[in-house]
This record gives structure tokens, C-alpha cells and sequence, in this order.
């Protein structure tokens, strides 16, 4: 399963105003592993940066008067994501702009949704966290994911520590330090250790399948439960369901 997590960073907040992407970041993740692979483009935006916008990100037009424009780098970013789940916090601002620059540069384009599946980090975050803070500094204090990097926002940057939340957010479980009495100040949860990234290149995990005899001793165990309890064993109903 191939996945990209993604980020943007704009000239402003608002796409009906005319804002304009400056900075695309995604890196790849297949079964669930960072696999090295990325994408990370400027772009000049052919027009002012908001002042507000710059405090966040810092990145200022004087850096990006060179900067190639975004038709010059269209090709390259859709061959990078076609076909794969696009992971991104708060999905419709980044797809809203993305959108607008590839109908600009094709007004028959038909959008990113028809080329890949688009999920929002951020709602799964509420569904998981409801009434707690969700943004991504919120999800990496509540998981331990170090973001010490992270004094302003950066399309590649993000892009790569929410890959380390999502991957926490959906199968790993956040290590609480109970007693410590170190909170987040959201709903009392303890921050877990610092993230340990296991390497890129490392081997899938073995499938031990069970022996026949191993088997055997399991159904020898469920009849003896089962005429302990009267009958009733719960395994085998969820198996049956």
C-alpha cells in the first residue's frame, strides 16, 4: 500500500483570494514504512506573500523571485503522488489549492480526488480525540513525536513528522509515564517517549503460523472451557460471526 503524506505551505489562507502555493512536501510510505522516497518544490507564486503568512513559515518572496513556477514542476509532482492515498492534516486547504494551481495550468484537469484517495489526518484525529486540541503540534506533544525542529512551519518538515503521528495516530499507542505528572493539559494524557524511527530498510515482520499440533491443543483447551462454562465459549462465537 503505497501512501503519501503531504503538506503546503501558501501566500495566505485564502484560495478564492488568490492565494498561491509556495511549497509542496510529501514523502512516501508504503506498508506502513518511510521509504526514503520524496518530493519538495518552491514555487514562485508570481505574486506578493502575505506579511502574516511569512511569520508562519518564513518564507519571504525575495526567496522565491527564482523560484520555478508551478507549471514547471505540475508533471513531476502528479507522477510522484498518481495513484496513491494522499495523507494530509486538514485536507480540504491543501487539495482546495492544489486544485486551482493544476486547473490553472489545465482547466479540464479533474482535480487530485480522481487520481488518488485524499484523507484528512486531522479528522481522523477529532474522531479518535474528540473535544481535544487536534493541530499537529497538539497530536506530536500527545505522542511523543519530536518536533523540537519545528519553530516554523515547512511543507517538507511537516510533511514528515506527520508521517511519524499517522503511523502513532492509526496502529501505534502512545507510552504513558503514569505518576509522572507530566500532562499536555488535554484531557490529562501523559506524554510518551520520544519516537524511535526503526530504519527504512528493515525486514517485514515474520507470520508464524500455528503447527497442527499447536492446533490440536488449542481446540483441546476450548472443550474444556466449553464444558467448564456449560457450553459457552466466546471465542468461537466471534470466530463464527
Amino acid at each position: 500500500m503505497r501512501q503519501i503524506v503531504l503538506d503546503t505551505e501558501t501566500t495566505g489562507l485564502e484560495v478564492s483570494q488568490g492565494h498561491r502555493i509556495i511549497e509542496i512536501g510529501c514523502v512516501e510510505l508504503e506498508n506502513r514504512r518511510l521509504t526514503g522516497q520524496h518530493f519538495h518544490r518552491y514555487v514562485n507564486p508570481q505574486r506578493e506573500v502575505d506579511q502574516g503568512a511569512i511569520e508562519v513559515h518564513g518564507i519571504t518572496n525575495e526567496f522565491l523571485a527564482d523560484k520555478p513556477l508551478f507549471p514547471q514542476v505540475a508533471a513531476e509532482f502528479l507522477d510522484f503522488v498518481r495513484g496513491a492515498e494522499l495523507l494530509i492534516h486538514n485536507a480540504p486547504f491543501d487539495i482546495g489549492f492544489l486544485d486551482a494551481e493544476l486547473s490553472r495550468v489545465d482547466s479540464s484537469h479533474p482535480g487530485l480526488a480522481s487520481l488518488c484517495k485524499i484523507t484528512d489526518t486531522l479528522q481522523m484525529a477529532r474522531a479518535r480525540h474528540p473535544g481535544q486540541r487536534n493541530t499537529l503540534d497538539a497530536l506530536c506533544n500527545r505522542y511523543g513525536v519530536d518536533n523540537s525542529q519545528r519553530d516554523l512551519h515547512g511543507a517538507l518538515l511537516d510533511a514528515e513528522i506527520l508521517a511519524d503521528v499517522y503511523l502513532l495516530l492509526t496502529g501505534g499507542q502512545t507510552t504513558f509515564q503514569l505518576g509522572s505528572g507530566d500532562s499536555d493539559g488535554e484531557g490529562g494524557e501523559h506524554r510518551g517517549e520520544s519516537l524511535r524511527r526503526l530504519p527504512a530498510d528493515r525486514p517485514p515482520l515474520p507470520v508464524l503460523r500455528a503447527s497442527a499440533e499447536e492446533l490440536a491443543a488449542h481446540e483441546t483447551q476450548l472443550e474444556a472451557i466449553a464444558k467448564a462454562s456449560g457450553g459457552t465459549v466466546l471465542w468461537r462465537e466471534r470466530i463464527e460471526a
